[in-house]
Order: C-alpha cells, then structure tokens, then sequence
C-alpha cells in the first residue's frame, strides 16, 4: 500500500505540473487574444473614422484642385511603389537564381518533373497568404520550393515554421 501511496503521489505532483504549465499556456494564449482584439478594435475604429473623413470629404465636394493633387499623389505612391517592386524583383533575380542557371549545384533527390520557383515567387506567395487569410497564413511547402531558400527564410527570421507540421510556414507579421 506504501508504494501505491506514493506512487500515485508522483502521479499526482506529475499531473499538478501538467495542469500548472497549462494554466500558464492558457494564460499566454488569452494575454495574445486581447491583444489581437484590441488590435482589430483599433482598426475597426480607424475604419470607422476613415470612411466619416470620405463622407464628409464628399459632402463636402471637394474642389478640382484638390482631387487633382490626391490623384496626383496616388499616381506617384503606384509608381513608387512599382520602383522598389522593379527594384526588389530585380535583386532576387541577380543575387537568388534558381539552381538551374548554377551548374554545379545538383540535388540528386529532385525529380526531374518538378519546376523549381524563384525565391520572389515564394515571397510573393507568403505576402498574398499572409494578406488573403491572416488567419490562417501557412502555406504548405511541396517539391517546387527549393531547400536552401526556404533555410533561408527561416534562418533569418523572415519565414516561420508551423509549431505543428514542419512542412508548413508563413511569413513574419512584420507589420504587426
């Protein structure tokens, strides 16, 4: 009866740890709920105000020399905007070319009906993951996806694996 008592006490103090590291983790996972909550209020709320600004603006009618200059203004963010794009494509392209124009990299494991894609493609589909669903931003890493890429993009924290599935990831929230 001795060594049942204690051990079924070790049982006990095991699953007293257990519930304890579990309280903590439900603790953490409330304290980020909150946290996202409040972010989405906060954007709930500058929503908000932004479309009373629109309201009144147009209520208002805005004058010709106005629209002009805002439209002037978008046109020169677009172009700006496709500048560091142009800029951005260009530097993969120069600096991160697939394996096929590097003749001595081979990876003997690859299929050879498996097309490899650019290190911008990938990005690209991260950032329109990330932005399509937030909630759910992981992409599932296949055969195209070329190995030291990915290593990259983890290794210098601009990538995440899945806590769960290392075949997944996501990009960081950077603008978070």
């Amino acid at each position: 009866l001795q060594k049942v008592k204690n051990d079924l006490e070790v049982v006990l103090s095991t699953i007293r740890s257990k519930n304890k590291q579990l309280e903590e983790d439900l603790k953490r996972e409330q304290q980020w709920h909150e946290e996202q909550e409040q972010v989405l209020d906060t954007l709930k709320r500058i929503e908000e105000e932004t479309k009373t600004q629109a309201e009144q603006l147009s209520r208002k009618s805005l004058n010709v020399g106005t629209f002009n200059e805002l439209q002037n203004k978008m046109l020169e963010l677009k172009s700006y905007k496709e500048e560091l794009l142009s800029a951005l494509g260009e530097f993969l392209a120069e600096h991160f070319p697939l394996p096929e124009n590097n003749r001595s990299v081979k990876n003997s494991s690859e299929e050879p009906g498996v097309e490899l894609i650019t290190l911008h493609e990938i990005l690209e589909i991260l950032i329109h993951k990330l932005m399509s669903t937030p909630h759910e931003p992981y992409i599932t890493i296949n055969n195209s996806f070329w190995p030291p890429y990915i290593e990259l993009l983890l290794r210098y924290g601009i990538a995440l694996r899945h806590p769960e599935d290392p075949n997944r990831m996501r990009l960081e929230a950077f603008h978070m």
